[in-house]
């Protein structure tokens, strides 16, 4: 269980101990510098990995891999983000979230090299290596921001970085199959574009591991991951369905479009759409909800818009640009909200990464499940109507998760 609502008196903080809000209120104010150093390590946690799916037709024929294969390549991210989550809180207690952070930069570096060499076994290789990397990046940014941001400027910060994290992740996208046409070495080079990013985040960074002490050096504790924490669990559900309903849009959305008489390229622009609607609603979101501690409703009103964006897909395939605004704002405010909690519901940064260990490793290991759960139903009823009819069924599953992890309360002891 979660403790009591947090008091009125602990509220600026965001935390439910003296000793917390000591340490909030210890915070130094938001510096430039470390805007720009949390934006660079957002461009870097999907840069590498959204442009894949543009060069996979070049890929395929340049490889020989057929298609299953090639869909590995796609799912193989989200697998090892749910593989490799749970380890960053014990690595960043023993390391220090700053020096590990780096670290995984210099990681990311490697295997985006790595994945460019002309050889499959690199690129399957490179894919999980970088991935590696950018679970831990996934992770210790929530506990970094926890730690160095004040409370109230949390969600506006996790606003920024999932707007550039969004934002680079569209370029990616956009460019990579131009860039594989126009530069040597085909579509290995448009794989290698984004270390460019990886090198900036890894300079901006290193100056501050300096003063980064391990917690057990210091004698600090490790937080064990919150798996008796009924809020942890709700953070936890929100975080897995929302990511399910974006990767299956992502993945799924041109092909549903085009089996109901869409053509492929109005699809695309209509996947693209989607896309910007859902950037513009991770930059307004922290406008919408300034000095609201109690975020239940927002968070379950998000879920419902997208629960409704898929029905609008199912009752009036003719209204794509209705469907796809629906999804889009809805969307977008769940991926700010469920990164968001991931910091505001902990007490401390090492909280936050347990925290955040524990919802992306689930997270991401449902919505790897999604994109193929939903294929398989496809094939089975020939038809989109029951996946989708499935996938507003989860919008209220993810609205009931939403109205429990958007609560204004601190993760605690489960009740006795």
């Amino acid at each position: 269980m979660s403790r009591p609502s947090v008091s009125a008196s602990c509220r600026h903080s965001g935390t439910g101990s003296p000793a917390a809000d000591r340490a909030d209120t210890a915070r130094p104010a938001v510096t430039v510098g470390l805007l720009v150093a949390i934006c660079l390590v957002a461009a870097n946690l999907r840069t590498t990995l959204t442009g894949v799916g543009a060069l996979l037709p070049e890929i395929e024929r340049g490889s020989g891999l057929t298609s299953s294969w090639g869909g590995l390549l796609s799912t193989l991210p989200l697998l090892t983000f749910a593989a490799t989550s749970p380890l960053v809180a014990r690595a960043s207690h023993r390391w220090g979230s700053a020096r590990l952070l780096v670290a995984a930069l210099g990681v990311l570096a490697v295997g985006t090299v790595v994945r460019s060499l002309p050889s499959v076994i690199c690129l399957f290789a490179g894919t999980v290596i970088l991935s590696a990397a950018i679970a831990f990046g996934n992770v210790l940014l929530p506990a970094l921001i926890r730690r160095s941001v004040p409370a109230h400027r949390i969600q506006s910060v996790s606003a920024l970085y999932v707007t550039v994290m969004g934002l680079m992740a569209a370029v990616s996208s956009g460019i990579s199959a131009p860039l594989a046409h126009a530069v040597p070495g085909s579509w290995h080079t448009a794989l290698a574009w984004g270390v460019a990013f990886t090198v900036a985040a890894l300079l901006a960074w290193l100056p501050r591991t300096r003063g980064d002490k391990p917690q057990a050096s210091v004698g600090g504790t490790h937080s064990p991951v919150p798996w008796r924490s009924r809020l942890a669990w709700q953070v936890t559900f929100f975080m897995g369905l929302q990511s399910l309903a974006f990767y299956t849009a992502v993945a799924w959305l041109p092909s549903i479009l085009v089996d109901r008489g869409t053509s492929s390229t109005t699809a695309g622009w209509m996947l693209f759409y989607y896309q910007v609607v859902s950037l513009a609603a991770s930059s307004l979101l922290p406008l919408l909800t300034r000095g609201r501690h109690d975020q239940r409703w927002i968070a379950a009103g998000a879920s419902v818009l997208v629960g409704a964006g898929f029905t609008v897909l199912v009752a009036a395939p003719a209204l794509p640009v209705l469907a796809c605004t629906l999804l889009g704002l809805g969307g977008g405010a769940c991926l700010v909200l469920a990164l968001t909690f991931q910091s505001q519901r902990a007490g401390s940064s090492g909280e936050a990464a347990a925290l955040a260990g524990m919802a992306q490793s689930i997270g991401y290991l449902v919505a790897a499940a999604g994109p193929l759960l939903l294929g398989i139903l496809h094939d089975a009823t020939d038809s989109w109507t029951l996946p989708l009819t499935a996938l507003a069924v989860l919008g209220i599953a993810t609205a009931v998760a939403g109205h429990g992890a958007g609560q204004d309360r601190l993760m605690g002891p489960p009740s006795r």
